[in-house]
């Protein structure tokens, strides 16, 4: 009869516990197997070193000895619960919608890091899960010195946490603002090492779709590295008003004006003023953003180049290629690119740089590096370029670093009650469906830390849920009620 529930079928809160032990189990499982074959990848590879150097026996058993207890204690490091109480938290070197980055020391080693504090609660109003995934996903599976170095991710009942190397040397956008422009040999430093980040995450299957210069950060020897894998906030186009592309000439020049009738040192300046606001603005920036993605045609690795294109042309040039007064206005111009893309007289460009500009800041058919990076490094701009040793080169622009906890190179940031400076009153988080499988640690974290050879770790319980446990995670995943375990 309708209208009467089969009492064999389950009930949708019974659904909904069954899909969250499902995916909770399988993750568990997941991460077990994962380090099971990292743990013997890692072994083969030091077994083959030894071999390839024909190393006395000696000198072999002391090497495995070693490996043997950075293993152990790696799963030490594993089996232990982190929370945001295990680290002093310092200066905010870095703030935006979704939370804050500050300098903190890891209270049992000593240890420097970057912390990414971020709220939960936005992630899910503003339907930003998935990108906080890609970040921490990208960085735990890219292991490239041209990206940032993440050693740990976890979270509580209100906030997610990414603890990364900490970058004293700050960013390209701060380099940009205290030179105004680069010389050609910073150029090409700084565009070729962003060229082998973009390569190491396109040979992961990730686009970054919001490359921009405060997402290059520098270290304390003057060399980048990617950041802000979807944490930054991209400008959202589902918002802009509808682009299109081949305007008519009269329309662009009214909405490109007055910046199509500045000079080149008047557009300079009126960036200056404006940069700085702009990158932390609730729109965003779209300066950097490929006319596909903007056009809502969908888009692929190749919106990263375009990227590139626009950075080089800034630090060249001074300012962005199509730098109007307002985010829409800049939009159009991009979209609109073939009557918009110009480049100012006044700037002396080596011929080679502009072609190279040129072949980025264009269709996608015909961009360079759409087709794979050896097109792109063979360029007559990178004549020259070692790229197997690049991060063993001398930089040409070395950052004033005087101590490990130096943040001259950032913005400063007050103290803010009402951010998200606080929490950490609870060590850990009630099991979140949404963001299962979030924990992550390094092994680059047990490197030893003193003369012994051996990290120093705290004694806690284990963290390996007992059934009981399960049982509750799985409870508080449907109703809200708290749980000890990591996810």
């Amino acid at each position: 009869m309708s209208g009467i529930t089969d009492p064999s079928s389950p009930s949708e809160a019974a659904k909904r516990k069954a899909a969250a032990a499902k995916s909770y189990i399988e993750n568990m499982y997941r991460s077990q197997t994962e380090a099971q074959e990292k743990r013997r990848l890692r072994k083969e590879k030091i077994e083959a070193e030894i071999s390839r150097r024909q190393l006395p026996e000696e000198e072999k058993q002391r090497i495995m000895q070693a490996n043997d207890q950075r293993e152990r204690d790696f799963l030490r490091l594993q089996r232990q619960r982190l929370s945001a109480v295990d680290f002093e938290p310092l200066t905010i070197i870095g703030r935006g919608a979704f939370g804050e980055v500050r300098v903190c020391k890891e209270k049992q080693t000593g240890k420097t890091f970057a912390m990414k504090k971020l709220k939960k609660a936005e992630m899910l109003r503003r339907g930003q899960v998935d990108h906080v995934k890609a970040e921490r996903n990208v960085l735990a599976e890219v292991h490239n010195p041209y990206v940032v170095k993440l050693f740990y991710s976890f979270q509580d009942d209100e906030y997610l946490y990414l603890v990364m190397e900490y970058l004293a040397g700050g960013d390209v956008m701060t380099l940009l603002m205290r030179k105004d422009v680069l010389s050609e040999e910073e150029t090409r430093f700084y565009v070729a090492e962003t060229v082998l980040a973009i390569e190491s995450i396109h040979k992961s299957n990730y686009i970054h779709r919001d490359i921009k210069p405060d997402n290059l950060l520098l270290d304390v020897n003057g060399h980048m590295k990617l950041s802000d894998f979807g944490l930054c906030k991209p400008v959202d186009v589902s918002l802009l008003p509808t682009l299109h592309e081949n305007e008519a000439e009269d329309s662009l020049k009214r909405i490109a004006s007055p910046a199509l009738n500045r000079t080149q040192s008047e557009q300079l300046s009126h960036w200056q003023q404006n940069r700085r606001k702009l990158a932390f603005s609730t729109v965003g920036t779209p300066d950097y953003i490929a006319p596909e993605v903007l056009l809502k045609k969908g888009y692929g690795m190749e919106c990263d180049w375009w990227s590139l294109g626009a950075i080089m042309y800034e630090m060249l040039v001074g300012y962005p290629p199509f730098y109007s007064d307002d985010p829409v206005s800049t939009c159009r111009k991009i979209v609109n690119w073939r009557q918009c893309l110009r480049f100012p007289p006044e700037v002396r460009l080596p011929p080679a740089a502009q072609d190279l500009m040129e072949r980025l800041l264009c269709d996608v058919d015909d961009r360079l590096g759409s087709h794979g990076t050896e097109q792109l490094k063979a360029h007559p701009f990178f004549a020259g370029v070692d790229w197997e040793s690049m991060y063993l080169q001398r930089s040409p622009y070395v950052p004033i670093v005087t101590h490990e906890l130096d943040t001259q190179n950032f913005e400063h940031f007050d103290e803010d009650a009402r951010g998200v400076s606080g929490s950490g009153a609870k060590r850990w988080a009630r099991a979140d469906p949404n963001f299962i499988g979030y924990t992550y640690k390094s092994y680059e974290a047990v490197q030893p830390v003193d003369g012994s050879g051996q990290v120093h770790l705290k004694k806690r319980g284990s963290s390996r849920p007992k059934l009981s446990q399960l049982q509750s995670n799985f409870n508080s995943m449907v109703l809200g009620s708290p749980d000890i375990g990591e996810q």
